[in-house]
């Protein structure tokens, strides 16, 4: 497969994954150095036309700034992404056991928006005080797919999933107190749900949800 990815020597960019795929590489810049993300954002840029990475530290949006002025960062999700302009189709909905769940919910919905979906956010809506989910109903009715975002004992996405006809993803967080073991509780409370139709992605992987929902809800609008 001649120039099917581009060996910068410390990375080699898939740039034939959105042919494959459908979606470009993402970057994930945790725990990458810093000196070599601007080079890396720089070539799928100028691959794509526009580039998308997660988990970026402010330090590192500072750094691939100086190469590409018009990168934008968000501190609440993480993003760090240079985006084409897109119409925003279908509907994803996007809820949140609690606010402290946020930061993975945004990550979530910011990717799948940067995918072309468009997204309802419903946020503290937590079966504490399962009125405020309840009072969501509607909204929930309207989407093709729900992404169920909690950390403590995860009930959420059994919850969403028995008052919805579509898929669930369920995404643990690591928000909980000691015996949450920093999100294994509701990794495994997802995992064992009684309701149908429940997906679970790895803990706080709000990217994962956020691209597996994209891929259901335009196959939905398809």
């Amino acid at each position: 497969m001649k120039n099917a990815y581009e060996d910068l020597g410390f990375a080699k960019l898939d740039h034939d994954r959105k042919q494959r795929t459908g979606v470009a590489e993402v970057v994930f810049c945790q725990n990458k150095p810093n000196a070599y993300l601007p080079q890396i954002f720089m070539s799928i840029y100028k691959q794509n036309g526009e580039v998308l990475g997660t988990r970026a530290t402010q330090e590192q949006y500072e750094m691939v700034k100086e190469k590409l002025p018009q990168i934008q960062y968000d501190a609440v999700s993480r993003i760090l992404k240079v985006e084409q302009p897109k119409e925003r189709i279908g509907n994803i909905a996007i809820c949140t056991g609690g606010t402290a769940d946020i930061s993975v919910a945004e990550e979530a919905a910011q990717t799948a928006e940067f995918l072309g979906s468009y997204v309802e956010r419903i946020y503290d809506v937590g079966v504490a005080g399962i009125h405020r989910l309840l009072s969501q109903k509607e909204k929930l009715e309207k989407a093709n797919c729900v992404i169920a975002i909690a950390g403590m004992e995860g009930a959420l996405a059994s919850v969403v999933a028995g008052l919805v006809k579509v898929p669930v993803i369920g995404v643990p967080t690591s928000v909980g107190y000691g015996a949450s073991f920093e999100g294994l509780a509701a990794l495994l409370s997802m995992i064992n749900s009684c309701a149908n139709g429940i997906s679970v992605v790895n803990i706080d992987n709000g990217y994962g949800a956020g691209y597996i929902a994209n891929q259901i809800n335009q196959l939905a609008v398809k």
